[in-house]
């Protein structure tokens, strides 16, 4: 089986969120997994829109498009689905069929996304 993406990068900064929520969500790299091999297939791959993923377009940034997952199934939430609060934020450059992964968090943690992250390592 051909990979997916060109590229699926981790940064540091991701890594470092998931640890944390890994202690509280211990079904979260699997989730992670299926979530690239379905969801961002869909999107990316396929161009199908299920409303899971939307582009942050305020951001000033053109490239890569970074991109907010609002629809995230996560096991370890049982009875949520893809409304489990979990967000995921990365950027996605077509160019390159390159994935990075920049932020992870839960929304009953903290609101929205880190733009101060965003905009120092894409601008």
């Amino acid at each position: 089986m051909s990979k997916l993406f060109k590229d699926i990068i981790y940064l540091p900064e991701f890594e470092k969120d998931k640890k944390k929520l890994l202690k509280r969500f211990r079904t979260l790299d699997e989730d992670l997994e299926t979530f690239i091999n379905i969801q961002l297939r869909l999107f990316h791959k396929l161009g199908i829109d299920n409303n899971a993923v939307e582009h942050i377009s305020d951001l000033g940034i053109t490239e890569p498009k970074i991109y907010k997952v609002k629809k995230f199934a996560c096991k370890s939430l049982k009875g949520k689905g893809v409304l489990s609060g979990i967000r995921i934020i990365y950027s996605y450059s077509l160019d390159h069929d390159k994935i990075e992964f920049v932020e992870i968090y839960y929304k009953g943690d903290k609101q929205n996304e880190d733009r101060e992250r965003i905009n120092k390592l894409y601008k």
